[in-house]
């Protein structure tokens, strides 16, 4: 990071920024930020916060913003490194081989819902949404009650007014109070791209395997 000296203050509240639903959590944060070191908050204005924050991107995100993919694929190609360059090649069509035959063993072995970290997410939510009261409006809009706060919920745009249900693509605590109310499941409310079937469509096309290049060689040669 930049700025290291304030690094263990700002670094919880600059990822609760960039995962920030609402105007008024993000302002929040932001002030926090500035309090700290102000010249963080003018980094991070001059970088564009379409760049990082979720809240100002132009398409929903999701929850993870890193280059953990990339560095998971170099950190298990240091060895192949070393190898020629047909070799290293070779271990790295082997090893997404390897990855797409487990990845899709795995989705076409799962049976709930959503993917493992989605599923939990929309059970933490189920959770949270027990103590909820629900008032309807019409056939779509509802009003939930969450203590002392109201959300407003619209079942056919998929959204409610706490922005969750619409960023993340599942239903929300909100949403979930609205769903049991009428006693519908929440398959259709969330986003195609965290079931299992397009987990399994994400690793249909094979990586194939290459013929050996000395068998091919001597095959040519022969011709």
């Amino acid at each position: 990071m930049k700025y290291k000296s304030n690094g263990e203050v700002l670094s919880p509240v600059f990822y609760a920024l960039a995962k920030a639903y609402t105007q008024a959590e993000f302002d929040k944060l932001m002030e926090k930020i500035e309090k700290v070191d102000f010249r963080v908050k003018e980094y991070l204005e001059d970088a564009g916060r379409e760049k990082w924050a979720r809240l100002y991107s132009p398409v929903n995100r999701g929850w993870t913003m890193t280059s953990n993919i990339a560095e998971c694929i170099n950190g298990k190609l240091v060895a192949a490194r070393e190898l020629p360059v047909f070799d290293f090649l070779e271990e790295v069509r082997k090893m997404f081989g390897r990855w797409n035959c487990t990845n899709r063993r795995n989705g076409t072995y799962t049976f709930t819902t959503l993917g493992k970290a989605f599923q939990q997410l929309l059970s933490i939510n189920e959770c949270k949404s027990l103590r909820m009261t629900v008032e309807p409006s019409t056939e779509y809009v509802y009003t939930v009650n969450d203590e002392a706060r109201r959300f407003i919920i619209d079942l056919k745009k998929k959204t409610c007014s706490c922005r969750m249900f619409q960023m993340d693509e599942i239903p929300c605590p909100h949403a979930w109070a609205v769903l049991k109310s009428k006693s519908l499941m929440p398959d259709e409310y969330c986003s195609d791209l965290f079931k299992p079937k397009t987990v399994i469509k994400t690793y249909d096309v094979p990586v194939d395997p290459l013929p050996d290049e000395r068998v091919e060689y001597s095959q040519t040669h022969k011709r």
